[in-house]
Order: C-alpha cells, then structure tokens, then sequence
C-alpha cells in the first residue's frame, strides 16, 4: 500500500481529458460523518426522491444488497442475499487479506491527477462480490450521493463476480437538491471470472455546478459476460470517463451501451473500450448522444489483438438546438488479419418529415419530437427495469422546447 501512495504523489497534473479541465483544490476534502442507517426508508422524504430516480428501491423490494454512501460515510451496507457480499472498501481491505490482490490491479493508480486523488484523499467506496456459483436473483443496489455543498467525494469501488455466479448491480450517482458545487471522482474495478456474468447499470443524475471524473477498468476470464449499461439524464458541469474492458480469456463478451442528454452548459466527454486479448471474444460499445445546446465527445475504441475476435462500434447523435455540439470518435485498431471489427457514426438532426407525419395523427409537435427522441435513445438496454424506464420517459416529457 505505501508503494501505491508513493506513486500516486510523484503524479503532478497528468490528465487526459477533453474539454474542461477540474482544479481539486476547488473542493474541500472534509465532510461530516453522517450516522448509520438501518434502511433507506429512514432518510427525508426528499432524499428518498432522488434515490428513486437513480433506480435504487426504498423498499428495497427485489433486491438482493443495499449500499449507501453519503458525502465519506458509507451509511448503510446490507446483504440480503446469501450470494453476496456488500462492505465498505475500507471494511472489506481489513476483512480480507487477498483483496490487496485485485486492489489497483485494473488500473493504474498514477493514471492521472484524478486517480492519485482516488488514493491519497480516499473517502470510502463499496465492495460488491457475487460469490462462487451464486444465481442473484435480484439486482445488488448502490448509491454515492453527495450531500454537502463544495466537496470531493473521492471512492474507490471494487466489483469481484466470482466463477459461474451472475450478478445485476444498479449504482446511482447524485446530489441532494441544495448541492451547487461538488467534485465526485470514482475509481471502479471490475473482475468477471470464468463462466461468470454481470451486468452492471450505472445512472448519473448530477447537478449543473458537479464535476465527474470516473475511472474505471475490467478484466474477464474465461467465457466471462460483462454488460455496462450508462445514463446520464440531467445537467451536469463537466464528466469525463473512458471505461476499458480487458477481454483475457477466450469466448469472454463485453458490451457498453451509453444513453447522454447534455442541455446547455453541460460538457460529456464519455466513451468506452475493449481489449480483445483471446481467441473468440467479442464486443460492442453502443452511444445515443443527444444535446439540446451542450457538448458532448462520443469516443469509442476497439482492439483487436488475436485471431477468432468479433467486435461492433456504433456512435449515433442527435443535435436538437443551436449552440449544441457531438463529436463522435470511433476507432477500430487491429493487430491480427483475421478479426472482424466494424463502426458506424452519424450525427444530424430529427428529419422534418419524421415530426410531420406524427403531427399528421394529432400528436403536438413536442409530443413528435419527445416520441422520436425516445424512440432514438432505445437501444434495449438490459436489466434496465420499470423504474428507470419511467425516469427516462418523464425526462423526455419535461424536454419542452426539444
């Protein structure tokens, strides 16, 4: 652990971001603790409303672990489920001693400024593992919510689905309604073993004065299955993230699927990359990207190093006013002859004719443009379930003036 705080610090302002830089010092590193929590039914009314609309269950009705992280305190971790595990990464490192095995092992802890601070300025972060041979019926649920106004929340999550175990996670990311300012730096590691699978779905529902900075990286064995599904559905002042799955046992299979709203003032520079390592493996990273006067660079990246690889890149976005901007940068890089890789990428508006029609059958012209939307940023996500379907419904409906 000392050789890893060494390195973090020699780590200057290496970054890697395009758009907007974010100046640490702008954050305080100190928050309140906050107490221990029984459930999530003991928070305010309020809070309960924002968890709602990042998919987390009150009730905790259908699923298998609740994690609550609050500004630092990790306020409630509970296992529901025998086929899980869910601590505090803090717990977890002094509860098992091989965890220092996976710890910053996807990722290097020099990477950039943000990942140095994941390190040196730690605020807590989960620890969800899906034991051996496991069935999670029910989705794991997790939230990093931000509650204290100006501060850095800084975690450090590590993901372990252990061999033939299937495991669905939903993780929210949010602020309370009174945050105006607020820095959230994640770094998450993913490891899928040998015949196991795991769908992972990530909502972020921010504010306008919240920077982002995720880290995050996977690693798959063996016929292992990994799907990411991200949302990103409110304003938000700056993210940036390029997740990376490494693909190293054969017949492993990864797939990112993306949905990006950025109205005015927001920046999202967000993408997604597979290593295709093994014989057999296959991937696809899949954006929507929609602005209605924000930035958005949509990347993705596929590599393909061995022979026997499938691999498919899709970009698509939509410019719905002026002042809005989508740069899609796909990218295929083969190193064997005998791959397959493939990308596609298209930006433009709605056609007129496409509204006319719709306005033809008595619909408004906002309920043409909202059904259109929808119909664009449907990309059968799975696992995405009733309540996430209805907060995206009810975003495209508040989306006047689309």
């Amino acid at each position: 652990m000392s050789n890893l705080k060494e390195r973090a610090s020699r780590v200057k302002d290496k970054k890697a971001a395009i758009g907007s830089d974010v100046e640490l010092n702008e954050f305080s590193d100190i928050a309140p603790a906050h107490e221990c929590l029984d459930d999530l039914s003991s928070l305010s009314t309020s809070d309960q409303n924002v968890l709602r609309a990042v998919g987390m269950n009150v009730n905790e009705e259908n699923r298998s672990g609740t994690f609550l992280q609050m500004d630092h305190t990790a306020c409630i971790t509970k296992t529901l489920d025998p086929g899980v595990e869910v601590m505090s990464i803090d717990a977890a490192l002094e509860k098992h001693s091989w965890l220092k095995d996976y710890y910053w092992k996807a990722i290097q802890v020099d990477a950039d400024k943000y990942t140095s601070q994941a390190e040196l300025k730690r605020t807590s972060g989960y620890f969800l593992r899906a034991l051996p041979g496991s069935k999670v019926k029910f989705p794991l649920q997790s939230c990093l919510f931000i509650g204290e106004d100006k501060i850095a929340q800084n975690v450090h999550n590590i993901i372990i689905v252990e061999e033939d175990a299937d495991l669905h996670i939903i993780t929210g990311c949010t602020v309370g309604s009174h945050v105006n300012k607020g820095l959230h730096l994640g770094v998450s590691e993913f490891y899928v073993k040998r015949n196991a699978r795991l769908i992972f779905t990530m909502i972020h529902n921010w504010a306008e004065g919240i920077a982002v900075r995720p880290r995050s990286a996977g690693i798959l064995e063996e016929n292992a299955s990994f799907v990411s599904n991200y949302i990103c559905m409110r304003p938000v002042r700056s993210l940036q993230m390029y997740p990376t799955s490494h693909l190293n046992g054969s017949n492993a299979s990864a797939r990112y699927n993306s949905i990006l709203f950025a109205p005015p003032g927001s920046e999202l520079d967000v993408g997604g990359r597979v290593i295709l390592r093994a014989p057999g493996s296959s991937a696809e990273v899949v954006s929507r990207a929609v602005t209605t006067g924000g930035k958005i660079w949509s990347r993705g990246q596929l590599v393909g190093m061995t022979p026997g690889i499938k691999a498919h890149l899709e970009c698509n976005g939509l410019i719905l006013k002026e002042g809005g901007m989508i740069k899609a940068i796909p990218e295929l890089e083969a190193q064997s002859p005998d791959v397959i890789m493939s990308h596609e990428a298209a930006v433009g508006k709605i056609a007129q004719e496409e509204i006319e029609y719709l306005m033809a059958r008595g619909i408004s012209e906002e309920e043409a443009t909202a059904l259109i939307v929808r119909g664009f940023v449907d990309i059968k996500i799975e696992g995405l379930g009733p309540e996430l379907e209805n907060e995206l419904d009810r975003v495209l409906k508040q989306g006047k003036g689309f």
